[in-house]
């Protein structure tokens, strides 16, 4: 028997959706009314939709001012994939010498699988490629064999960018960060740690580019609605 979704699990996803989609963009205000409308549901689903999200990191919940889609400066987006970038390719190094034939499989078939569900087209899910990514992640930093590094890094990484990361990729960075994935696996069969390293950076690279990119453009319409806001004021 299948169970029938809820009110809120339907208002959770759907919220999900836009915020990741980039229907709702950083900053957006939340309002309950009209989020309840749009959806077709009441304010209570959406209330607990939005307290979801808010554990998740895609939405900020500010006393007396209400609910927002999270936002990152491009500074702060900076400092998270600096400092990735000065742990992950290193624990990916240590990582070569560690990994079994059944390792490195593991890995070919989870880099398989992101190239099924996230290349461009029809068929794309990217949902779908957020686990995946994950789990090659974190079996690379597993095999590493550093908790301390290990533990640095896991305070580093946000869920809720790396979420949007992939929402965000415009599709020739998409098929990059896939074909890394693939080229990652095949310094590990090489045994080549250097390879690994300069492979694991190049990937953290193009992701870092992407998100700030897209937060820039996001600061400069956001001051520009500013500036606008305000000359409509002073006109009225």
């Amino acid at each position: 028997m299948t169970r029938s979704i809820t009110s809120a699990e339907r208002a959770l996803a759907e919220l999900r959706e836009l915020i990741l989609g980039g229907d709702l963009t950083p900053g957006a205000r939340l309002g309950e009314v009209e989020l309840a409308d749009r959806l077709g549901v009441s304010r209570t689903p959406v209330r607990e939709a939005l307290s979801r999200l808010a554990a998740e990191g895609l939405v900020e919940v500010v006393a007396n001012r209400g609910a927002r889609v999270a936002t990152w400066t491009v500074a702060e987006l900076e400092g998270v994939f600096d400092l990735r970038i000065s742990l992950e390719p290193q624990l990916t190094a240590f990582a070569v010498p560690n990994a079994t034939a059944a390792d490195i499989d593991e890995l070919a078939e989870l880099a398989q699988r992101m190239i099924e569900v996230g290349s461009p087209g029809p068929g794309q899910d990217l949902d779908a490629l957020v686990p995946l990514n994950r789990a090659f992640h974190d079996r690379l930093v597993a095999l590493g064999g550093h908790p301390t590094l290990a533990a640095a890094l896991a305070a580093a990484i946000h869920p809720p960018i790396v979420r949007r990361n992939f929402h965000t990729y415009d599709a020739e960075s998409l098929r990059r960060s896939l074909a890394h994935h693939v080229e990652i696996v095949a310094a590990l069969r090489a045994g080549d740690a250097g390879w690994a390293r300069a492979v694991m950076t190049a990937h953290i690279c193009n992701a870092r580019a992407v998100m700030v990119r897209a937060a820039t453009a996001q600061t400069a319409q956001s001051a520009h609605t500013t500036v606008q806001d305000r000359s409509e004021e002073e006109a009225s």
